[in-house]
């Protein structure tokens, strides 16, 4: 039976590999187009906003996914927390493609009120009193958080991994891959711990993000725009908490926690993009290392002879630190996991 479910994911992927082109053909149409920054010259105009199209064929594939659970093989409650969660990635979904039309060089949505929206995002979750309101603390043992979990710490982990995933992007096919790598694992984790609703959605977004990437992938033909970024932040934060594996969470998250801090670092002022050449390799933007991406870049240019250094194996590197950086949670967390 929970093969049928498989439906649902094979809904998104051909959603999305069905309507992807025609987006990307009438972005080209009405030049809703952004510069491709990594290229020299920037000569390249790209389609924007593309993650429009993963965000729905998600949430469509996640509507079968309930009409499934209802009409075959029966009605369970975990449907109000499923909708609370789709109720998240669609505010974030509206706040990021505002975000998107505003345009990031003339500043986009404020800082402040772009903080003020994300938190605004998790009241679905709070509403419905989600997640574990206990935590097991060294030395402390089992600490019970009460109202503090769904008040304060569930719009802290959504506004966290919104915003944080977002700092972690620029590069041709980077966001996509990394929410494939990440959500793939915690699919895992999930069903691996009886999560099996949270593992399926989990998955149902990978379905569309796998098309996307071949899109967006160097060089690419559609960018995912804010609207992908902060979706794909929510979804893992509400996988996170509604799995109950926070801690987990927060490991998976240590490349986004590093970005965080440099990116403090250059005053969130720094931007991800390195200075293309006429050749197609890229060099340091700046004096300072401030993302991974520039710490990728910097890393290549010491370990290849001829210091050339391209976009697609700056992101190829991040995805092999964010591989190990789930080997290595799950070797921590391997008695919570396999149970």
């Amino acid at each position: 039976m929970n093969l049928v479910l498989l439906i649902s994911v094979f809904v998104s992927f051909i959603l999305t590999l069905v309507t992807l082109p025609k987006w990307i053909k009438k972005c080209n149409q009405v030049c809703l187009l952004w510069e491709d920054m990594n290229k020299f010259g920037h000569p390249r105009n790209v389609a924007s906003s593309g993650g429009i199209v993963v965000v729905m064929a998600f949430i469509l594939g996640v509507l079968s996914y309930i009409a499934i659970k209802t009409y075959y093989l029966g009605f369970d409650g975990l449907v109000v927390y499923i909708f609370a969660l789709l109720s998240v990635i669609l505010i974030l979904a509206i706040i990021g493609l505002t975000d998107d039309l505003l345009g990031w060089k003339h500043g986009g949505l404020s800082v402040r009120f772009r903080i003020f929206l994300v938190i605004f995002s998790s009241i679905p979750l709070i509403v419905i009193n989600a997640g574990h309101h206990e935590i097991s603390l060294p030395i402390f043992g089992l600490v019970q958080l009460g109202y503090l979990y769904p008040l304060v710490l569930i719009p802290l982990g959504i506004t966290g991994a919104t915003t944080t995933y977002n700092f972690l992007a620029g590069f041709n096919g980077l966001e996509a891959g990394q929410g494939i790598i990440i959500l793939g694992f915690l699919s895992f984790v999930a069903y691996m711990t009886g999560g099996l609703a949270w593992s399926l959605i989990g998955l149902i977004m990978i379905g569309s993000l796998v098309v996307f990437y071949f899109y967006n992938k160097c060089p690419a033909k559609v960018f995912p725009g804010d609207i992908l970024t902060y979706s794909i932040g929510a979804l893992i934060a509400c996988i996170v908490i509604l799995g109950n594996f926070e801690k987990i969470g927060v490991f998976v998250f240590i490349p986004y926690i590093l970005e965080t801090i440099l990116k403090v670092r250059g005053k969130l002022k720094k931007q991800s993009f390195c200075i293309p050449q006429e050749d197609g390799s890229l060099e340091m933007p700046y004096d300072k290392i401030y993302g991974l991406t520039h710490l990728s870049l910097w890393i290549l240019k010491k370990i290849k002879k001829n210091k050339k250094v391209y976009e697609r194996e700056v992101v190829w590197l991040i995805f092999a630190f964010q591989i190990i950086v789930c080997l290595f949670t799950l070797f921590i967390f391997r008695s919570s996991i396999f149970i």
